[in-house]
């Protein structure tokens, strides 16, 4: 399982990503000033994107809702880090990062890819 370190560490692995803390205290992950995943500072209340597709799948497990005050169907919400296991959350926050990546313009795109 994954810790609220290894958390940040493996987000900050990720080539252009920045933090930042946010409405009190949540840990936001970035890149180029876009949110791409963030956490409560003590590991809970995780929220990232996800394909609408898997949407219904994801939030039909224990721990994972609709992420409150976000795009709905398009964010997901877990009750803390233990809710994935850690190969699983990684992919995810991966996925996540590169949905927003995606929606950048064609430039900003190029110099995250290869």
């Amino acid at each position: 399982m994954m810790d609220i370190e290894m958390f940040r560490e493996y987000c900050l692995s990720l080539p252009g990503t920045t933090e930042d803390v946010k409405w009190d205290d949540n840990l936001c992950f970035m890149i180029e000033k876009k949110i791409f995943v963030m956490s409560s500072l003590s590991g809970g209340n995780l929220a990232m994107k996800c394909d609408p597709e898997e949407f219904d799948e994801l939030i039909a497990r224990d721990g994972i809702s609709q992420a409150y005050h976000l795009a709905k169907r398009q964010w997901i919400g877990l009750a803390d880090l233990e809710v994935m296991p850690a190969a699983e959350l990684k992919k995810r926050i991966a996925e996540s990062r590169q949905m927003v990546l995606d929606k950048l313009p064609k430039k900003v795109r190029e110099k995250y890819s290869g």
